[in-house]
């Protein structure tokens, strides 16, 4: 009987390690596909094109209102995407070429800045009232806390930067993002038939902000462009 239990008892534990062994393949075998999926997820985001404008699809089709990288109808689309860079240092806003909106169109970035340029083009019969929107998707490090969005219309410039944490008002020189998540939103109004409104997104760190500090480093941000023919509050 004795030799018996004994025979058991080693039994059970040779089942029992072969168990957790199984458990720990299975455990380690999820854990690999966990670390895929989120390998992958931040791919997309990241990598993706970080930078894209995309027409609300009903201006398209009842307004006849397109999107073209050089302004003319042979390249009408209702999205654009614009080239990314790996690697952004601060800068600052004096240090940017002048001609940014006039040099030429399509992504022109520089270094240490993002530069894309783009038409809106009416080849519709009506005026058009139209919403251009700017959110930022998602942010790591806070980096948004230093970073500057300047938007040519039609030649006029506009500079947009998060409220200061000290004064709680808008950065000197620049008009303050809308919410958390929304860093512009303009309306275009009487964008007549047979018209190009030109535009120009600028992206950078700027240097000069109080917030630029060392914690920003390795910082990321995502970031897409919505034209729409009415805002929806989200």
């Amino acid at each position: 009987m004795k030799k018996d239990h004994t025979v058991e008892v080693e039994a059970q534990k040779v089942y029992k390690q072969k168990l957790f062994i199984k458990l720990v393949k299975i455990a380690f075998l999820l854990l690999l596909l966990f670390i895929s999926i989120l390998y992958l997820a931040l791919y997309i985001v990241y990598d993706g094109g970080r930078f894209t404008v995309t027409l609300d699809k009903n201006m398209s089709n009842r307004k006849n209102v397109f999107l073209s990288e050089d302004g003319k109808l042979s390249n009408k689309t209702r999205k654009l995407s614009a080239d990314t860079i790996d690697y952004m240092d601060n800068i600052s806003v004096k240090w940017l070429p002048d001609d940014l909106d006039t040099s030429t169109t399509g992504a022109h970035n520089g270094d240490n800045y993002i530069a894309y340029t783009f038409y809106i083009v009416n080849a519709g019969k009506e005026n058009v009232h139209y919403w251009y929107e700017i959110d930022i998707d998602d942010t790591v490090k806070n980096v948004d806390e230093a970073i500057r969005i300047m938007i040519y219309h039609n030649g006029e410039k506009t500079i947009y930067a998060k409220k200061s944490k000290e004064t709680k008002k808008a950065e000197p020189g620049t008009k303050k993002f809308v919410s958390k998540t929304i860093a512009v939103l303009e309306q275009r109004k009487n964008f007549k038939p047979n018209s190009k409104d030109r535009i120009t997104v600028v992206v950078w760190i700027e240097g000069d902000d109080p917030e630029c500090k060392n914690d920003l480093l390795g910082g990321e941000i995502k970031m897409h462009m919505d034209i729409t023919e009415e805002h929806v509050d989200k």
